[in-house]
């Protein structure tokens, strides 16, 4: 068999892809502006938007008064950069551990790598399982809770946009949803049909 046509590339031809533009680092907590596109860090980009609502790379107006509410965690972004360069993730997930220890806080559920308690919680919950462990279950009933009502807003939210190609059925005063990235297909079939008033959403 032929042997597969391999070629290497340097990570340092493709630095300008995978860095920040205001930190000239690679990308951490990459962040998307939605009107262009251009990504950077979260921190980085947060922090220069507290005196800008322009993009610090094309400088276009994200928006004249709320731009914060117009940049997205690119998670497919990020995993790209941790995957190229070796070790990031690792002292990444080291700097932040080091940096709420000395603060004397509790490190949270969300840096990369790390596993939220309230979302294994919520897993085997799902799974139909129950923990034995009283006293683990009353450190964690509140935490639960909010978990439970949060309704996955804290999750990472996609924007979909659902057009009718079928002349059977009309289509929906708003096309455009905001949900949660775990919501699966046949949650959006049930949400269609019941927005259309469907018997059934095979239909």
């Amino acid at each position: 068999t032929p042997k597969m046509l391999t070629r290497k590339i340097k990570l340092w031809d493709i630095n300008a892809h995978i860095t920040c533009r205001l930190c000239n680092g690679y990308l951490i907590d990459a962040t998307t502006v939605t009107e262009c596109l251009h990504t950077f860090c979260r921190s980085c980009l947060v922090k220069y938007l507290e005196e800008n609502n322009t993009c610090p790379t094309c400088r276009i107006v994200i928006h004249q008064s709320h731009p914060l509410q117009y940049i997205g965690h690119d998670r497919t972004m990020q995993d790209i950069v941790y995957k190229l360069v070796p070790g990031l993730q690792e002292a990444e997930m080291r700097k932040q551990r080091e940096f709420y220890h000395k603060l004397g806080m509790e490190v949270p559920g969300d840096i990369k790598g790390e596993t939220c308690s309230a979302k294994q919680h919520l897993d085997s919950h799902r799974n139909g399982e129950t923990k034995a462990d009283e006293s683990t279950n009353k450190e964690t009933s509140e935490e639960k809770q909010e978990e439970d009502n949060d309704y996955h807003r804290s999750d990472e939210q996609v924007s979909i946009c659902l057009e009718c190609n079928s002349s059977k059925l009309r289509g929906l005063k708003r096309k455009w949803i905001r949900c949660s990235a775990q919501a699966t297909v046949l949650h959006l079939k049930k949400f269609i049909a019941k927005k259309l008033n469907l018997s059934s959403f095979n239909e």
